[in-house]
This record gives C-alpha cells, structure tokens and sequence, in this order.
C-alpha cells in the first residue's frame, strides 16, 4: 500500500506522521508553505467584516497565547499520556510546496501513484487535485462532522452543551470543507485542567487510533463510510475576544 502524506507546517502533522510510521510505510511526505497572515487577514475582513476580525485576533493575540502559557505543563503531561513526538521528518521523505494544489505537488502525486493520501493541517485540496490520482484522501478533522466543520470543534461542542460531540472524526476529503464521508468518529474526555488550547491535544491523541485504523482496513479491504441523515450541519471559526468571555463567563468553557 503506497501511502503519501499531504501536511501542513503545524506540529499535528508531525504528531501523526511520527505515530504511523513505524506500523505503515510512507513514500514522501509533501508540506506546503504556510499562506501569508495577511492574505489570511484579508479574506477574513472579506468574509466577516473588520470588527469582527479585530475582534477574533484580540482573542489569538491575548487570551489564546495567555492560555497556552499558563498550560505547559498540562500540555506536557497530554503528549506524554497520548505520545505525541515532535521528531522531524527526515529529508529524504520531505518534498517541500508552495502549495498543496500548485502543479509540483499533483506532478508528485503522479509520479508516486498512491494508494492513499492521508492530508493533515492543509489549504483545501482543489478539484483539480482531487482528481489527479484515484488515491483516496483521508483527513483528520478535530471536531465531530457534520455538526462541527471548521475550527476548534471541540470548543464549540462544548459551547454548545453537546459533549457527546465533543470529539474528533476522520473523513475522506471531498471538495467541502469537512464535508467528506465520515470514516471514524470518537470522543474525547476533557477534565478540569483543560481549556481552549489543550482541547486539541486529546483530539490529536484519539485521532492516531482512528488513523491507524483506517488504514488498515484499507489495507485488508475492510474499508466503508457512512453518512449521518438529518443532522444539523455547521461551520465554525475562531472564537472572538468578547465572544469567549462570555462564554467562559456564562457557560463555563474554558
């Protein structure tokens, strides 16, 4: 089974690289650049308006970074308990693009002919792409779909009062965003020292499992979806500043 590895910069991909490695061969592992703040900051404004975007960055630059401050040792503690490793990828697998749809990466994906493209941290994967190979592409998402695409699902599952999809999902990828068929799902158990920035690493950890998984039924042709019917469908962003204290406030989310 030729397994390729589609990933961002973020330390996820390597938490996951790290964890299958040993058990499934990986033939090349493409990371894309990280796309500019500022082109980020403009399709926000573009899409929310100016106050609202002020107002999630006031969150990111303050209370999420003041949090993952005062969190190290919890964090610590969750890489230990899930072994989580942050060991770099060594060059000979690495490939290096731009970006995940630019014509380097789908002239990669070609030439290695894979049976899977397990896709971690990216842009969204264009059509064009998608349809360049008849590999199937798996993605971990960290939040229960359909009811939580975007980000930070976890939080907004608890926002929400819904710790039953308070969790995380892996999917195969279509051209949605979070939207692919869902292959596994599980929840996560989050305790009175988390909050906001440790939610993912519980994610991070029961997503390995469910990687491995799949993929070994893959491998064994044991592989099947499933779609859930008559399920409220939604897509979440970054909290904002005022947001989140209101709902640390009012309904104790941390």
């Amino acid at each position: 089974m030729k397994i390729i590895f589609l990933a961002g910069k973020g330390q996820s991909a390597l938490f996951m690289y790290n964890a299958l490695k040993d058990d499934f061969l990986i033939d090349k592992v493409i990371v894309e650049d990280d796309i500019s703040i500022m082109k980020i900051i403009k399709g926000r404004i573009k899409r929310f308006g100016l106050f609202k975007v002020i107002n999630q960055l006031l969150f990111q630059l303050t209370i999420s970074k003041l949090l993952k401050s005062l969190s190290k040792k919890r964090i610590a503690a969750l890489k230990k308990h899930y072994k989580l490793f942050v060991e770099p990828i060594t060059d000979e697998k690495l490939l290096h693009v731009s970006s995940v749809n630019d014509s380097e990466c789908i002239a990669a994906i070609k030439k290695i002919n894979p049976d899977v493209i397990i896709v971690n941290g990216t842009r969204i994967i264009s059509s064009k792409v998608l349809e360049s190979t008849s590999a199937l592409f798996i993605n971990t998402h960290v939040g229960i779909t359909p009811q939580y695409r975007g980000v930070h699902g976890a939080y907004w599952a608890l926002v929400s009062n819904d710790k039953e999809n308070c969790g995380v999902t892996v999917h195969k990828v279509d051209k949605g965003i979070d939207t692919g068929e869902i292959v596994r799902q599980s929840v996560i158990e989050v305790s009175k020292p988390d909050n906001f920035t440790t939610y993912p690493f519980h994610q991070y950890g029961v997503a390995i499992d469910l990687m491995k998984s799949t993929l070994n039924d893959i491998k064994n042709n044991n592989f099947k979806t499933f779609k859930k019917e008559n399920v409220e469908s939604n897509l979440y962003y970054h909290p904002t500043f005022s947001g989140y204290f209101y709902n640390r406030l009012f309904k104790g989310v941390k």
